[in-house]
């Protein structure tokens, strides 16, 4: 990319692709002439070519109807019988306008194209805010999105950046808005709305990528929850000096899975369950009403088990003695099972 220029976006489309507009229009066209020639062939006898009458063959009509339709009409074949005009009135000019429309409609929509999508990406950026960006469309990012869509979470409220031209397809296809660019740069993360998003997801596929787009972001952005992966564990701290709310050491994780799962399979499975968000168990949060203020952590157990208890910026364990107590505001991490929520 040349310095200087802004990164490409791709929207999602707003009514198919233009090859497809472009190939029906086509297919209309030939439709018409052939419907033409048909007419024209089957009332043969009643058109003069040249000096001959009734003489026309199923080139001659194909021939009638490409140069009528097309409004060249150089005048060697004419319809002379009452109802060879009749049906250039009925059919043929009218047949002529919608070629027209359909020529002059392709040739418009050609010269406007650019303006129409620049038009749609200033529309799009004004409109842009609380949105999430996800950086990085491989494994990590499609499972984050995947998840943020279990969640409630619109499409058009998530922008994918990568720099993979194949990922970037493969998002746009989905219907995500797309900035195909490094996120690590910040005219790319500008392009996605850095400064208006409400989280932000760091899921490049290197280390060094996830700490400085992890940096960028929080310098342009003081306020969003940003979430960010590595995959060696002495990386971590990197991303929490960078200003990730939020670390994740995807290969620590998966070789503790891997760990459990040698001697204990059932509980990888458990886990997974929690991690696959809308069915079976699920992990969610309460917020305590004004009126539960001071009440024991126990009285608000119920039919769904807390395990933590997130006070402002800190988080406790229910067997932490600070949490024994429950204030208003408070968020319950709690266990809850979807199929019986849904029964």
């Amino acid at each position: 990319m040349p310095v200087g220029a802004r990164p490409p976006i791709r929207l999602p489309s707003d009514g198919g692709s233009p090859l497809g507009r472009l190939s029906l229009r086509i297919a209309v066209a030939v439709a018409l002439i052939l419907l033409v020639a048909a007419v024209a062939y089957i009332e043969r006898e009643g058109y003069r070519d040249g000096d001959k009458l009734g003489t026309l063959t199923v080139l001659d009509a194909i021939y009638y109807a490409t140069v009528s339709v097309t409004t060249t009409g150089y005048g060697d074949i004419t319809p002379v019988s009452e109802s060879a005009r009749f049906t250039n009135i009925l059919l043929v000019t009218p047949a002529r306008i919608l070629f027209l429309i359909l020529l002059v409609g392709t040739t418009v929509e050609a010269l406007a194209g650019s303006s129409t999508e620049a038009f749609r990406q200033r529309l799009w950026r004004k409109r842009l805010h609380d949105h999430t960006i996800v950086c990085g469309f491989g494994t990590k990012g499609r499972n984050a999105i995947e998840t943020l869509r279990a969640r409630g979470v619109e499409d058009r409220q998530i922008v994918v950046v990568d720099d993979n031209a194949d990922a970037v397809e493969e998002a746009s296809r989905a219907g995500f808005a797309v900035v195909h660019g490094s996120s690590t740069r910040l005219a790319v993360l500008e392009e996605a709305g850095v400064r208006e998003a409400a989280s932000i997801i760091v899921a490049p596929d290197n280390d060094a990528a996830a700490v400085l787009t992890t940096l960028t972001a929080r310098e342009h952005n003081k306020t969003a929850m940003i979430v960010a992966a590595v995959r060696e564990t002495e990386n971590r701290h990197l991303l929490h000096e960078s200003g990730a709310n939020s670390a994740i050491v995807t290969s620590s994780a998966a070789g503790r899975l891997l760990g459990f799962a040698t001697h204990s399979p059932r509980i990888v499975e458990v886990l997974e369950d929690l991690l696959s968000v809308g069915s079976g168990l699920d992990i969610v949060e309460r917020i305590v009403a004004p009126e539960h203020d001071g009440r024991p952590l126990s009285e608000m157990v119920g039919d769904a088990p807390v395990i933590g208890v997130e006070r402002g910026d800190q988080f406790m364990r229910f067997d932490d003695p600070a949490a024994h107590t429950v204030r208003a505001g408070d968020k319950l991490v709690c266990f809850c099972s979807n199929e019986k929520d849904a029964a």
